[in-house]
């Protein structure tokens, strides 16, 4: 399985930008994707997620909102399209997937705990005026 994050770059705050996660060589007949971030000094967190299991997602409390997942299985990408960007949205961003499709999901407890098996580069997205 092979990840690649793109679409990252610079912005204004309160502008929109749209990161893609391109996948090959994905044979996972059950997944979960979730897309990842690092700012500056700081622990990476978890920012949003995707199932398989019924296109479930799960959001971070600091991006509910206002940033978006999808999918787009033709294409095999997954998209993460980021709007009312804040400069604390800066960071490098990363996605990820795993065969647990359980990962993503808020049913059991933080969903961000858990250590996917395959991460694509990360594409930097910086905020600011």
């Amino acid at each position: 399985v092979q990840l690649q994050a793109s679409g990252g770059g610079l912005v204004q705050p309160g502008g929109s930008l749209r990161l893609s996660c391109a996948t090959s060589n994905f044979t996972l007949d059950y997944y979960a994707i979730g897309w990842f971030r690092q700012a500056p000094g700081k622990e990476r967190e978890g920012v949003s997620c995707i199932s398989s299991s019924d296109g479930r997602t799960v959001y971070a409390d600091s991006v509910k909102g206002r940033f978006t997942i999808s999918g787009d299985t033709a294409k095999k990408t997954v998209y993460l399209q980021m709007n009312s960007l804040k400069p604390e949205d800066t960071a490098v961003y990363y996605c990820a997937a795993d065969s647990s499709y359980y990962y993503c999901s808020d049913d059991y407890g933080d969903p961000w705990i858990y250590e996917y098996d395959y991460w694509g580069q990360g594409t930097l997205v910086t905020v600011s005026s």
